[in-house]
């Protein structure tokens, strides 16, 4: 199956957003929600099972200059196997102009027992924009094994690169669960920050006044670090954890565990739906990012699907 969706979002001559395009089809279907803290919210809802293997799905976004938006996903997305031989992929386009904020917050990818996926992201940022990426793979389901998933991450800064990070697990990467990856853990993921605060982020400074990252207090199996990120106002967190529970309490910008809010606190904007709507508050952190930390990244993508079958919604 192939899909393609597309969101784009401008600023209106007052200043709120408007999401110029919303366009999807199965098994990729958008759908505008109620507005978050002022800013519109776009819901990718799945229309059949998986991403199955042979499952070709792209989206892209756009945010004009002085727009804001915030994706997420109905459901966690599942990567299914299916003919033998077949990899499914999901890839991720954005765009974010000058003055704009991105908020991508989907729920977790899981790489399913059997199957054999790739999940690639790129983004390009223009000087001024604002971006919160968060990404989290569970590898496998309850009780299962962890099938082959590859996930890519690219992010530039002002046409410069600032991130460029992947991920390889399931049985056709050696070592995936030892020490130098993810150390026998299950979930993992990342929250990347860009805006003009996130340079420092919630990182130490050393005695010659150099930016260090900071090693985050975890419970038990579970791991996090925030880490400065060279070439633009960017930092981002990394963390590890035996269950997606509690993977989601240490990258969960809401809950704000980790001190998204220190590094780059909301400030006023306006933002509506594509009707005119109320004034709004927004652009809460937004990030970007140069060299690859510890190793996470998943679910830039599909929402779960619901049963597979004809193209319906």
């Amino acid at each position: 199956m192939r899909a393609v969706a597309r969101v784009v979002a401008v600023a209106d001559r007052h200043g709120r957003t408007v999401l110029r395009e919303l366009r999807g089809e199965s098994p990729l279907l958008l759908r505008q929600a109620a507005t978050e803290e002022g800013v519109p919210t776009v819901y990718v809802v799945g229309g059949a099972a998986g991403p199955l293997a042979g499952d070709d799905l792209r989206l892209s976004v756009e945010v004009g200059p002085g727009a804001a938006v915030r994706v997420r996903t109905v459901a966690a997305s599942v990567a299914l196997p299916g003919r033998p031989g077949a990899v499914s992929r999901m890839r991720v386009d954005a765009v974010v102009h000058d003055g704009g904020t991105l908020h991508w917050l989907p729920e977790q990818l899981v790489a399913a027992a059997g199957c054999d996926h790739v999940a690639g992201s790129r983004v390009s940022l223009a000087e001024g924009a604002r971006l919160l990426w968060r990404e989290e793979l569970v590898c496998g389901r309850y009780g299962e094994p962890a099938g082959n998933v590859v996930v890519a991450t690219s992010v530039d800064h002002a046409g410069r690169p600032l991130l460029r990070q992947s991920l390889a697990v399931g049985p056709a990467a050696p070592g995936w669960a030892g020490p130098a990856v993810l150390g026998g853990a299950t979930a993992t993921g990342s929250l990347l920050v860009v805006g003009p605060a996130a340079a420092s982020g919630p990182a130490t400074v050393d005695g010659g006044g150099q930016l260090r990252g900071r090693v985050l207090p975890t419970g038990p199996g579970a791991s996090a670090a925030w880490m400065p990120l060279a070439g633009g106002p960017a930092a981002l967190l990394t963390a590890t954890a035996p269950d997606a529970h509690t993977l989601r309490t240490l990258l969960d910008p809401a809950g704000d565990p980790a001190g998204v809010a220190a590094i780059d606190p909301p400030t006023p904007a306006t933002a509506t739906g594509p009707a005119p709507a109320a004034p709004t508050v927004s652009a809460a952190a937004t990030a970007s990012a140069a060299a690859a930390g510890p190793r996470a990244l998943p679910g830039a993508g599909a929402a779960f699907r619901t049963r597979r079958g004809r193209r319906g919604g």
